[in-house]
Formats: C-alpha cells, structure tokens, sequence
C-alpha cells in the first residue's frame, strides 16, 4: 500500500497545537496593508482556533503532521 501524504497547501495554511487542535491564518493580511487602519491589521493578527466541524473536513489532508 501507499503511504497516505499530507496534502502540501495545507501544510503550509495550518497548524497543530500540543493539544491536537488546529489554528488557521485570517484572510486579508496578505498585502495592500498600508491603506488598511492599525486596528483592522490588529485584529487580523491573530490566528484564530478553527471550528470542530471544519477540523473534521481536514483530519484527512492533515493526517501526517
């Protein structure tokens, strides 16, 4: 058999916490940032735990990290 890889994208777009959850990057804090306000660049800073629905979607692609 095979061995099951981890999909590369998603390597790179989220993280495994020690406990086994997983943190994602906020949208729009890419680029064109000197035209957006300090507190919307704040804001977006943080990297947020995603939803249990949305973890269950990705256990596969993850499978591996």
């Amino acid at each position: 058999m095979p061995k099951m890889k981890t999909h590369s994208s998603l390597k790179d777009r989220f993280k495994i916490t020690g406990t086994g959850k997983v943190k994602r990057y906020k949208a729009y804090r890419n680029h064109l940032l000197s035209h957006k306000s300090g507190r919307q660049k704040r804001v977006l800073a943080g990297q947020p735990l995603m939803a249990a629905g949305d973890v269950r979607r990705l256990k596969q692609g993850l499978s591996n990290l």
